[in-house]
């Protein structure tokens, strides 16, 4: 049994990234082995919590992924750890847009059993924190609120007055956090800048964030508070075991068991007899990746090879497939267009046939050009960056057959951009919406399959081994 903490909030920004690291960058530092979460589909925090910790940030998605999967991928994350953190998204009862609880803090600690530590914004007000306090802690019953962190307090007398506010609630303060400068990570449009981008001022920051936490919490009564969370009983996920298919192309929707409880591998009738070599993008401008798609490329029979796009002129030796997922190419265009002998190569992949998988920022490394600056012209499509920011979570059905789903096959996933494509669509689209309004978005053509939604494998493993299954065999296989 992995002890374990859900750090949450009333409202996103209060702090909640701030804490979580701090948290697991202080018990790293006591000697524990820490597992790393994030609630939701966020990529960039979980770079600063894999920086705290040594061990990969990993998501806890209920909307992508299915509630039933939520404590498997848990226990695969915190197999062999001596703690798990696991940082909320938005407020603690915040979820997917009319789904209720859906995906929302709540739900996921709800699924894990876990206490919550509510970080508090205490920045305003004084004997108001604990009415809030109180409405949290009683507005689920079946959500526990084992102690509160208030944070950006700004001097002793205010302290004194939110701990004597807070005397009766019922919910013991569990830390007290001054402003501090030092652990703040700058911004941009889409959220906090990745660690990839500032290697050495986010290791600065999390660290003086583990500081902050060591002097500022109690971190011996946020331990007991973590190991008072009971068993969870549940079989961890394991990528091997999730590929493993039904006939004719459908998505499994759920994880197989086995009466033993052993860790099965895929049937080698399902794998390839060669092992293709997958290229994932990677540096800085493609930060945005999920651990689970590499281990089950892995697991379907694949050699996965990162590369730089920043830096490397070549795709790596033997490339059969490439996969190029979301990140920041709008603040990297002028270099990305510079590199063009990998440019030509990527188009060189794409006239073969191979499979590509593209989504968001990978979709605009294939177009013709992103803000006028030319990129791969793989599709025949121009993007530019804009002021409206698009986010929700997205239900989408494939339109065309592709390297990643038979058309009709349905997918859930995130969209999150400041930028457009025109058009749209290709000829042949790649996903069907239906919420929250229908269209079809995103192109196939060949074997590439380019759109704007990011996907978490997880909750369809079936199109990691689709992917590979046409690496090693072609789109016929």
């Amino acid at each position: 049994m992995v002890a374990r903490l859900v750090i949450a909030a009333p409202s996103s920004g209060a702090g909640k990234t701030t804490v979580a690291t701090g948290l697991m960058a202080a018990f790293a530092g006591r000697g524990l082995a820490v597992s790393p979460h994030k609630v939701g589909p966020d990529y960039i925090d979980p770079g600063y919590h894999a920086l705290a910790t040594g061990r990969p940030g990993r998501n806890l998605d209920a909307y992508m992924c299915g509630t039933g999967l939520i404590a498997p991928l848990f226990e695969h994350g915190a197999r062999g750890c001596d703690l798990a953190v696991v940082e909320g998204v938005m407020g603690l009862y915040d979820g997917a847009a009319d789904q209720g609880e859906l995906a929302s803090t709540a739900q996921v600690a709800k699924l894990l059993k876990a206490p919550v530590v509510l970080v508090v914004d205490a920045s305003s007000q004084s004997r108001s924190v604990a009415a809030l306090v109180h409405g949290f802690a009683s507005w689920d019953p079946e959500v526990r609120i084992g102690g509160v962190i208030l944070n950006k307090v700004a001097t002793d007398r205010h302290e004194h007055l939110l701990r004597e506010a807070l005397g009766g609630s019922g919910v013991p303060v569990l830390g007290v956090l001054r402003r501090a400068p030092a652990v703040a990570t700058p911004s941009r449009h889409l959220g906090l800048v990745p660690v990839a981008e500032r290697q050495a001022a986010a290791v600065a920051a999390v660290a003086a964030q583990g500081e902050q936490v060591l002097q500022g919490c109690d971190l011996d009564a946020l331990m007991a508070l973590a190991r008072s969370a009971p068993p969870l009983h549940a079989e961890a996920w394991d990528p091997a075991l999730a590929g493993r298919l039904t006939a004719g192309g459908g998505v499994v929707p759920t994880l197989p068991q086995t009466s033993s409880g052993g860790t099965p591998t895929a049937p080698a009738e399902q794998l390839p007899t060669t092992r293709p070599v997958v290229a994932v993008a990677g540096g800085a401008a493609f930060t945005f990746s999920y651990a689970e798609h590499t281990e089950l490329l892995t697991a379907a029979g694949a050699d996965v090879v990162t590369f730089d796009p920043l830096r490397d002129e070549e795709l790596p030796p033997g490339t059969s497939g490439l996969v190029i997922g979301g990140g920041f190419p709008e603040m990297y265009g002028s270099e990305l267009s510079a590199n063009e002998p990998l440019r030509k190569a990527v188009a060189e992949l794409a006239a073969s046939g191979a499979p590509i998988a593209a989504e968001c920022a990978g979709l605009l490394y294939l177009a013709r050009s992103l803000d006028g600056t030319p990129m791969c012209g793989v599709l025949d499509a121009d993007a530019r960056m804009s002021s409206r920011l698009t986010l929700g979570y997205r239900d989408a059905v494939a339109v065309s057959d592709s390297s990643l789903a038979a058309a009709g096959a349905r997918m859930r996933g995130h969209e999150f951009h400041r930028t457009v494509i025109e058009p749209g669509a290709g000829a042949n689209a790649a996903w069907g919406l239906r919420q929250p309004e229908r269209r079809v978005e995103g192109f196939v053509q060949q074997g590439v399959h380019a759109s704007y939604v990011h996907t978490h494998w997880a909750g369809a493993p079936e199109a990691a081994v689709r992917f590979v299954d046409h690496c090693a065999n072609g789109p016929a296989a």
